[in-house]
């Protein structure tokens, strides 16, 4: 099999890249090792910056998105008992975020996959890089038992943390940057309405707790937890009281319960790898980045290395033009620190490190209070919540 572009991972980035490049006349094909529905089943974040919602108006693959994604023109800072509320409409010229389910997205770009040529083969196991320094790469993997091969001219690694992509970098050439914090969220996901109609972040003495949502009548809740911690330790009453107590009284009037559809605790990393390009493999997504989900930049972030990656590979395509490709790490690697700098410092300010003291939680409080009286600090937040220009 020949294509121009074999793309790796049919996940959100894998089947953006895929349809933008579709669009413009460029062949390429995507592989998945799991099953459209295992996709489909991973429960992920679901704030939308501008940039993932434009590419998706772009696609004209936004109707869903529109009809049912809730704008959200600001969200919440608390500290156990107030709301500071950041108000990022008003900040930075009626800019906003949509909340919007990552499997909701996800399952638009699938369901369009047919429609508009664009080839997906689910299911495959041992796929494997070749030859992605010179100008011929190839990639092989079993499919029924028989192994296949598709020769292209480029790969997009968008498989993810564990995914084989960035492991056919060598180590010569790559830069690995780890931060693993010493926590994680516990998250459950009910179909009660939420406690607010913006996303609250709390910073509270017990710990963090995050109150956001998937729709009008579907919550999703955070609490911290150490990484010791096991999910059968936390029946849903103990949740819903941890909650009711890190969100302050405010939210805590308002909180809705009922009995969780979903519950799981994930650990937090930030994590870049560099360069995010090696010869004719470009590397998107969590193959080459993890923020933590404090700042809502996962996807997004996924999302403009599509952009700067579906701009490179058009670009080569239809406009012969060599430099796009050559630059795109550079672009990506720019964004992509930015919002990292951005998750890690919401984190350190909203959660408490089991290494901090007193001086360490002092710094919070100035910081908070700082930024409750401070246009020029809300205006901060403001624009990297809702998303740097690409």
């Amino acid at each position: 099999m020949k294509t121009q572009v074999c793309i790796i991972g049919a996940g959100p980035a894998g089947l953006l890249l895929g349809h933008l490049l579709r669009a413009e006349g460029v062949d390429c094909i995507v592989l998945e090792r799991r099953s459209p529905e295992y996709v489909l089943g991973r429960i992920r974040a679901g704030v939308l910056e501008k940039v993932t919602v434009s590419l998706m108006e772009r696609l004209g693959l936004d109707g869903r998105l529109q009809a049912e994604g809730l704008p959200h023109d600001g969200f919440n800072l608390a500290d156990g008992e107030r709301l500071i509320r950041i108000d990022i409409a008003e900040l930075t010229g009626g800019k906003q975020v949509v909340v919007y389910g990552q499997t909701e997205l996800t399952r638009d770009l699938m369901d369009a996959s047919e429609e508009r040529g664009l080839e997906v083969v689910y299911g495959v196991d041992d796929v494997t890089l070749h030859d992605v320094e010179g100008d011929a790469p190839y990639v092989t993997y079993v499919k029924d038992g028989a192994q296949q091969r598709v020769d292209c001219r480029f790969i997009a690694g968008c498989d993810g943390f564990h995914g084989p992509s960035r492991k056919a970098v060598p180590a010569s050439v790559g830069q690995e940057y780890e931060r693993e914090y010493p926590f994680g969220w516990l998250g459950i996901l009910a179909d009660v309405p939420p406690c607010n109609h913006e996303l609250i972040y709390a910073n509270h003495q017990r710990g963090f707790a995050l109150a956001s949502m998937r729709s009008h009548t579907r919550s999703r809740y955070y609490i911290d937890v150490p990484l010791t911690e096991k999910l059968e330790d936390w029946p849903d009453d103990r949740i819903w009281d941890e909650l009711a107590i890190r969100l302050g009284p405010e939210a805590a009037a308002n909180i809705t319960r009922g009995p969780s559809i979903e519950k799981s605790i994930a650990p937090l990393r930030s994590f870049v790898f560099a360069p995010m390009r090696h010869g004719s493999l470009l590397l998107c997504g969590d193959s080459a980045h993890i923020v933590p989900p404090t700042g809502a930049k996962g996807l997004n972030l996924a999302a403009s290395d599509v952009h700067y990656a579906a701009e490179a590979l058009i670009g080569f395509f239809k406009q012969n033009d060599n430099d796009a490709v050559a630059l795109y790490s550079d672009k990506a690697l720019s964004r992509v620190w930015k919002s990292e700098r951005f998750s890690w410092s919401l984190t350190k300010l909203m959660h408490r490190f089991p290494e901090d003291g007193p001086f360490e939680r002092a710094m919070q409080v100035a910081e908070l209070d700082y930024i409750a009286s401070s246009r020029a600090a809300q205006t901060s937040i403001a624009e990297n919540y809702v998303g740097l220009p690409v």
